[in-house]
C-alpha cells in the first residue's frame, strides 16, 4: 500500500484500511480490560465464600479450646492472633482498592478503567517510593514475617513463597534479561482494572494463607494425641473400698486413650515395697492386671513406672495412683453404676444397698428415683445442679441407718456430627460423602444413647448454603457437591439431632464436620 504512485481511490481505500486496524485494536483492548473485571469479580466472591469457611474453622477450634482447654488453647490463641493480623493486611488492601475506583461513576465499567494515574501517583514519587508505596511494602513483608513466625513448621516456607517479593535484592527478571523493583515490576504503569485484580488475588493468598494455617493447627493436634508421651495412668477397679483381708482385684490402666498398648515390662511398688511380676502383677493389653491383697484398712499407692516400646525405643510412662480399704462400714454404700454423676435426659442405672441388710429391708428416696428389684434403682432427674439420695434401713442387731449422698446433674455432652461413623476434621473420596450418612455420636459417654438426625445444613466453597431433611445428601446438595474441587473442603454443620426414646430432651449444638474432598 507504501510503494508506487496511488490514484486518489486507492489512497481513501488505504486509509479505510488503516481506521479498521486501528478499530480492531481498540476493541481487543477494551476486551481484554474487561477480562481483568470479570477476574476481579470471582477472586472477590471466592474471598468471601473462604472468610466462611475460615469463620467455620475458628469457630470449631474454639469449641474445641473451650471443651479442652490443655490441648487446644494454645493452638487458638496463634489461630486468633493469624485471624487479626490477616484481616488487619486485608482492610489495609481493601482500603487500597477503594481509593482506586472512588472517582468512577461506574465502578463495574471495566473497559474504561485503563488508566494507571492513581498507582503511579499513589506509590511511587519519581524514581523512588512514596510513604505510601513504602507502607505498602512494610506491610506486605511484615505480614509474610508475622505469620510465618506462628504458623506450624510444614507451612512457614509456603507462606514465605506466596508473599515473596523478588530475589533477595527485592528485584524481578524482566524478559529482556533486566532487572526491576518487585513493585515496579507488578504495580507501575498497569490499566486501573489489572492493579485491582492483582490487589484481590493478594487478597486470596491472605485467605488461602489463613485456611491453612487453621488445617495444619487440626491435623497436627490430632497427630500429637496418638503419641504414647501424652498417656497417663489410672486404678480400674469393679469397686472403689474393699474390706480388710479381701483380694483387691484392680489393674492400672493407659486411662481412656489406647486399651491395646501392652508395655514391655514394669518396675512396680506398693506401700515402698517392690513387686514380683507373675506373683504381685501381670503385663496385659491395656496395662498391668493386679494380683496383690488389699492389705489392712487405709489408704495405699502403688508407684513406679511401666515401659512401652515406641519406634524403636522404649518410653516411660510413670505411676502413681492409690486406692483405700477400709473395714465394715455401719452406713450405707450408694454408687452410680457407671458414673459418679447422674445425667439429665437418661435412666441412670443406680445400686442402693446397706452391707449387712436385706435389699428388700432398704428404703431409698430422692427426686427422680425409682426401684426396679433388689438393690438396682433408675434415677432420672430433673431440674438442678445435684441430687441427694437418702437410704436407711435396720441391721440385725437393732441399729438404724441413714446415709445421705449427693450427686451432680449434669447435662448430656455436646454430640459430634458425623459422615459415615467418622468425625471432626476429615478426608473422603467424593463418592462417600454423597452416599455416606449424616449422624451425631457421643464418644467416651458411658450411656449407649440412640440418636438419629432429622436435618443438617451442607456448604460447598463458591455455591449456596443448602438446608436438608433427612440424614443423607439430597438431589440439591449432590448438585453442589459435584462442583466441589479436589482439595476443597466442605462443611457439614447445624446438625438437628435427637434421642430417639426421649424426643423431649433438647441436645446441646452439634459439632459441625469438616471434609476436604480427595478426588
Amino acid at each position: 500500500m507504501a510503494g508506487g504512485k496511488a490514484t486518489p481511490r486507492q489512497k481513501m481505500i488505504n486509509l479505510m484500511y488503516l481506521i479498521f486496524i486501528a478499530m480492531l485494536a481498540l476493541n481487543m483492548s477494551k476486551e481484554v480490560l474487561a477480562a481483568f473485571g470479570i477476574m476481579n469479580e470471582k477472586l472477590e466472591t471466592s474471598n468471601e465464600q473462604t472468610t466462611a469457611s475460615n469463620n467455620a474453622f475458628l469457630e470449631s477450634l474454639g469449641t474445641k479450646a473451650s471443651e479442652d482447654a490443655a490441648k487446644y488453647d494454645k493452638l487458638y490463641q496463634n489461630a486468633q492472633k493469624i485471624k487479626a493480623m490477616s484481616q488487619e493486611y486485608y482492610d489495609y488492601l481493601e482500603g487500597l482498592k477503594t481509593g482506586m475506583t472512588e472517582g468512577l461513576e461506574d465502578a463495574t465499567d471495566y473497559a474504561r478503567m485503563d488508566n494507571s494515574d492513581y498507582l503511579d501517583q499513589t506509590l511511587f514519587q519519581g524514581d523512588n517510593l512514596s510513604e505510601e508505596g513504602k507502607k505498602f511494602m512494610s506491610s506486605l513483608t511484615g505480614y509474610r514475617d508475622q505469620v510465618a513466625a506462628i504458623v506450624p513448621p510444614a507451612l512457614k516456607q509456603s507462606v514465605i513463597d506466596r508473599f515473596q517479593t523478588g530475589d533477595e535484592n527485592g528485584k524481578v527478571e524482566k524478559r529482556d534479561g533486566t532487572k526491576q523493583d518487585w513493585i515496579n515490576y507488578h504495580y507501575e504503569g498497569y490499566p486501573l482494572v489489572a492493579s485491582l485484580a492483582k490487589l484481590t488475588a493478594l487478597q486470596s493468598d491472605v485467605k488461602i494463607t489463613e485456611e491453612a494455617a487453621l488445617k495444619s493447627m487440626l491435623a497436627g493436634e490430632l497427630t500429637e494425641q496418638v503419641s504414647l508421651k501424652n498417656f497417663a495412668t489410672s486404678l480400674f477397679a469393679s469397686k472403689s473400698a474393699y474390706y480388710t483381708g479381701e483380694k483387691y482385684d484392680g489393674k492400672i490402666i493407659i486411662s481412656k486413650t489406647d486399651n491395646s498398648s501392652t508395655p514391655v515390662r514394669a518396675e512396680l511398688t506398693l506401700d515402698g515395697r517392690k513387686l514380683s511380676e507373675g506373683k504381685d502383677y501381670k503385663l496385659e493389653a491395656g496395662g498391668v492386671k493386679m494380683l496383690i491383697g488389699s492389705g489392712a484398712a487405709g489408704d495405699h499407692e502403688v508407684a513406679g513406672t511401666l515401659y512401652f516400646k515406641q519406634d524403636g525405643n522404649e518410653i516411660e510412662v510413670p505411676v502413681k495412683n492409690s486406692f483405700a480399704t477400709i473395714s465394715k462400714p455401719n452406713a450405707a454404700l450408694i454408687a452410680a453404676d457407671k458414673m459418679n454423676v447422674v445425667y439429665r435426659g437418661v435412666a441412670n442405672p443406680m445400686s442402693i444397698s446397706i452391707p449387712g441388710i436385706p435389699n428388700n429391708k432398704v428404703r431409698a428416696s430422692a427426686p427422680g428415683l425409682k426401684g426396679v428389684g433388689g438393690s438396682k434403682y433408675v434415677m432420672n432427674p430433673g431440674k438442678g445442679r445435684s441430687v441427694t439420695i437418702v437410704a436407711s434401713g435396720t441391721l440385725p442387731d437393732g441399729q438404724a441407718i441413714s446415709s445421705k449422698s449427693e450427686f451432680r446433674i449434669k447435662d448430656i455432652p455436646r454430640p459430634e456430627g458425623t459422615v459415615s461413623k467418622q468425625s471432626g476434621s476429615i478426608k473422603l473420596p467424593r463418592r462417600n460423602i454423597e452416599i455416606g450418612t449424616i449422624g451425631a455420636q457421643l464418644y467416651d459417654f458411658d450411656f449407649d444413647l440412640n440418636l438419629a438426625v432429622s436435618g443438617f445444613k451442607f456448604k460447598v466453597p463458591g455455591q449456596p448454603t443448602i438446608s436438608v431433611n433427612g440424614n443423607k445428601l439430597d438431589s440439591r446438595a449432590k448438585s453442589a457437591l459435584k462442583r466441589a474441587k479436589r482439595g476443597d473442603v466442605v462443611q457439614i454443620f447445624d446438625v438437628n439431632a435427637y434421642i430417639t426414646n426421649n424426643k423431649s430432651y433438647k441436645l446441646k449444638k452439634v459439632s459441625p464436620v469438616i471434609i476436604e474432598v480427595t478426588n
